[in-house]
């Protein structure tokens, strides 16, 4: 059927419209696929209709979600999904959206525990669970807990733990208030945005709570480094994502705190996204 007897845009006449909206191509796609009911992967399909006309309720759903997202709304929200180290999860606004560069901090979790049979393994912080499950899905055999301050982020995490049949424990805590045991990884993607931080309006559909952290955005790692300690076995890693420009600071801070190895990785851009230390009793 054609645009002009429907007088609905076609696939690509509404990635196009999408466009002058200021949405990246990949959004667009992602969206448009959404408004279909088809696969948010399935990108393949709209090249191959790119001339078929969309559905009248398609295309006005496909327009109010532009606009949202041209509204700052992270698409997660809009499709109510996001892929995560090979993992489907379900996100919305109870939960931030999981970034690429946390990817970063999974690879360096699952290398600090490859030779342990069972390790026992501390996500702190975890929201939508995304960093727990990646790392009970690679290394099955591991004991892993998951907490968080926050019972609606609990909630996503728990929902997501289930729908991937991942045996991750979930636990509500503030950092590690309601912790108990000793583990071989304790590892944490905490709020570390500075709380007057420009960019933190562009940000401002998810929550405030799961991103600034205090003047200089390093409270709630300097509470995260001085409790680790008591909770990790010897020669237990303590690994934290933190901002592009944090790392000098964070290993300041673990040095203080007597870890040794005390190093930093980069994420794929290059920049040192996450630094962590061992624990010498």
């Amino acid at each position: 059927m054609h645009a002009s007897v429907t007088n609905t845009p076609t696939v690509n006449q509404a990635l196009a419209q999408a466009h002058t909206l200021g949405l990246e191509r990949i959004d667009a796609q992602r969206l448009l696929l959404h408004a279909l009911g088809r696969p948010l992967d399935d990108r393949a399909w709209l090249l191959a209709h790119d001339t078929d006309a969309l559905p009248a309720t398609a295309a006005q759903h496909y327009l109010a979600l532009c606009q949202q997202r041209a509204s700052g709304m992270p698409v997660a929200y809009l499709t109510g999904y996001k892929e995560f180290y090979g993992l489907t999860l379900h996100i919305d606004a109870r939960v931030l959206d999981p970034r690429p560069d946390t990817e970063t901090l999974v690879d360096w979790a699952l290398a600090a525990i490859s030779a342990l049979p069972t390790p026992r393994v501390l996500d702190l912080g975890t929201g939508s669970g995304a960093i727990a499950l990646a790392v009970q899905k690679h290394h099955p055999s591991a004991q892993v807990l998951a907490a968080d301050a926050s019972t609606d982020a609990l909630a996503v995490a728990r929902h997501n733990g289930e729908r991937l049949g991942l045996a991750v424990q979930w636990l509500h805590s503030n950092w590690l208030h309601n912790v108990t045991g000793v583990f071989d990884l304790i590892l944490s993607n905490p709020p570390y945005i500075a709380s007057a931080d420009p960019h933190l309006a562009a940000l401002a559909h998810e929550p405030l709570q799961a991103l600034a952290s205090g003047a200089d955005g390093l409270d709630d790692i300097r509470t995260i480094v001085a409790q680790a300690p008591g909770h990790l076995a010897p020669g237990g890693w303590l690994l934290l994502e933190h901002g592009y420009d944090q790392a000098s600071a964070v290993r300041t801070l673990l040095q203080e705190h007597c870890f040794t190895q005390v190093q930093s990785r980069c994420d794929l851009a290059g920049i040192e996204r996450c630094s962590g230390g061992a624990w010498s009793a």
